[in-house]
């Protein structure tokens, strides 16, 4: 049976919290250092960092084309690294890179390799892994929480934008 990519699921605080207690006793190991991609690995990550007392809190910001030919040349595409740690912050560090979800897997697999190329040691992170969507074969995150195959939203993801902002008073 295929799974309906159509779906979506609403996830709450509470689910986020109950995600985040079943992620912390899977660690195998401590973390010295911790990658966190934007937007959507920086609250995930902030949560996991203070559980963890991890204190070296790094970003990532990783872009690749919107616009593809097929679904075949997205493994073809290079990302671009908009905001990305140095070397010497990575170097011989154990590193959790952490994101809300694994969809394709292209940007925390990015994100990993650039950190493994700095010298650093990766280990990949999120709350939510679609295997449905992900274009690395067998390979999948090192610590999940769900499984899914539904587009899903998290409650910082609802619609708070500016125009929501100013609307209430004025």
């Amino acid at each position: 049976m295929q799974p309906d990519r159509s779906r979506r699921e609403i996830i709450t605080w509470d689910d986020v919290d109950r995600l985040i207690q079943y992620l912390l006793p899977q660690f195998e190991r401590e973390f010295t250092a911790m990658v966190m991609v934007t937007r959507g690995g920086i609250i995930p990550g902030g949560l996991l960092a203070e559980a963890m007392g991890v204190t070296h809190l790094l970003t990532a910001a990783v872009d690749f084309p919107a616009e593809m030919a097929s679904e075949h040349d997205k493994l073809k595409v290079w990302p671009q690294f908009i905001q990305f740690p140095s070397d010497n912050l990575l170097r011989g560090r154990m590193t959790l890179i952490v994101d809300d979800v694994w969809g394709s897997g292209r940007t925390i697999t990015a994100v990993k390799n650039r950190v493994s190329a700095a010298g650093g040691f990766p280990q990949t992170c999120v709350l939510h892994f679609n295997p449905y969507r992900n274009l690395f074969g067998a390979t999948r995150p090192d610590y999940f929480a769900a499984v899914t195959d539904a587009h899903i939203v998290y409650p910082w993801e609802l619609d708070r934008g500016p125009s929501q902002m100013f609307s209430g008073g004025r």
